[in-house]
């Protein structure tokens, strides 16, 4: 669990953040989750490990234009093998490989934001 006060990271059921000593459940240390995407965190990591480089988790969650990109960049790739342009394919799959590498990060660790700029939450943490 997170402490909203500091950010620190601390054990789930603790009263008080060992950081700062904020105690947990009063009004400031509440956490307001209107920020909260409807889009469900599992289907997106999913999507994202499976068919990440293809962009069809940036879809999902309403991001057309980091979708767009990745198909792209996938397309040119595929383009450049077909043509025998090895180096080239190569660094497009590449970069569309370090670019869902990123996405999927962010996703695991709970700050990948949908289309609407909503926060994708873990489920169960708070």
């Amino acid at each position: 669990m997170r402490c909203p006060n500091c950010g620190s990271s601390n054990e789930i059921g603790t009263r008080f953040c060992r950081s700062c000593g904020n105690e947990f459940g009063t009004q400031e240390s509440t956490e307001d989750f209107s920020d909260s995407s409807r889009k469900s965190y599992v289907t997106a990591v999913c999507l994202a490990a499976i068919f990440g480089t293809v962009g069809i988790h940036h879809f999902y969650v309403g991001r057309w234009l980091h979708g767009l990109f990745d198909l792209s960049l996938l397309i040119a790739a595929g383009i450049f093998f077909f043509s025998s342009a090895w180096i080239l394919a190569g660094l497009f799959f590449f970069v569309d490989v370090v670019h869902n590498t990123y996405f999927v990060y962010k996703l695991i660790i709970g700050e990948y934001r949908d289309g609407s700029g909503k926060l994708i939450r873990i489920p169960g943490l708070s």
